[in-house]
């Protein structure tokens, strides 16, 4: 078959399954994106439950009592007690996660866009539009793709549980959605998810916003052109608000996913979210809600990168190409 034909065929499968072909296609392009940024997610997600405070009711104190150590060191730490490889460790569920996430919020915000909110009379698609399509997608992209994230934070601690001399949990990831199934039934599938899909809206917010807003800022006000530099510039500004957004409910949403439970599947450490942001700035200070901040905002805005063509067509699009 001639390229042309090829061509052709492709264009019209894009046509007659216009969401589906954007379902796979944000799907394939978070798994590349997944790969490369992964070590800042395991990095984050480490630094995350560094000296957690209630884990002294359990008796490991001692073990929680080591150093804070930052992005750099928490990395070379692992690769040197775990291996360069465990830098990828939880990348599976991960990627179904993003395959979950980011094509569930584009199928969502495209329905909103085009059935429930519309444009306005002159074909212009408004930010107050954007921002709240933006933020209904991420929350249901998010609820849907719960389960693999719970998987992922668990799986990416394991190789620390293994320096404690703890038992690891799973074998694998189909050993750890059945085990986490058959110990907490459908709802231990969904743990953490108010904090989850609070960090969803909450990034999305402050990211769509910040983006448009540092955008036309530049463009009206300094010599600078619609063109990639300011769309560096203006991706930097919003990754940068939205991390100090979502980053508190992300360190929620991670240790509640974390915590050992019982063999009912219920948490042993936390009673809720709000329990467990009490117990953050009680034992720890208001800034351990921060912790991570560095790794997730460095992996927000490596993820705008290949978003330029897209924010082309649509500003309100470089929240689906994001994390």
């Amino acid at each position: 078959m001639s390229a042309p034909e090829d061509e052709e065929r492709l264009l019209l499968l894009t046509q007659r399954w216009p969401r589906a072909s954007k379902f796979l296609l944000s799907g394939c392009a978070a798994t590349v994106a997944e790969l490369a940024t992964f070590p800042l997610d395991l990095t984050k997600t480490r630094l995350q439950m560094q000296g957690e405070a209630a884990l002294a009711r359990l008796g490991d104190s001692a073990k929680e009592s080591a150093p804070y150590r930052g992005m750099v060191r928490t990395a070379l730490g692992i690769i040197q007690e775990e291996g360069f490889l465990k830098l990828w460790q939880g990348v599976t569920p991960a990627i179904y996660r993003h395959v979950v996430y980011s094509g569930g919020r584009m199928v969502t915000y495209e329905h909103l866009r085009e059935v429930v909110f519309g444009k306005s009379e002159d074909k212009h698609y408004p930010l107050w539009k954007s921002v709240i399509g933006g933020m209904m997608a991420g929350v249901i992209g998010q609820f849907l793709a719960n389960p693999t994230d719970l998987v992922k934070v668990q799986m990416q601690m394991e190789g620390k549980r293994k320096l404690e001399g703890k038992p690891l949990r799973f074998r694998g990831v189909h050993h750890a959605f059945a085990k986490i199934l058959a110990e907490g039934g459908i709802r231990g599938l969904w743990a953490g998810w108010i904090p989850n899909i609070q960090r969803a809206a909450l990034v999305n917010m402050g990211d769509l916003t910040t983006y448009d807003t540092v955008k036309h800022y530049l463009v009206l006000n300094t010599p600078l052109e619609d063109n990639i530099m300011t769309h560096g510039l203006s991706s930097l500004c919003s990754g940068l608000v939205a991390s100090i957004l979502g980053t508190p409910a992300d360190v929620i949403k991670s240790r509640i996913m974390n915590q050992p439970r019982d063999k009912q599947g219920r948490g042993l450490l936390y009673k809720s979210s709000t329990d467990c942001l009490i117990q953050a700035v009680q034992g720890e200070g208001f800034m351990s809600l921060y912790k991570g901040f560095l790794p997730s905002w460095l992996r927000m805005v490596n993820d705008l990168v290949g978003s330029y063509k897209a924010i082309q067509c649509d500003p309100a699009q470089h929240f689906l190409k994001k994390n």
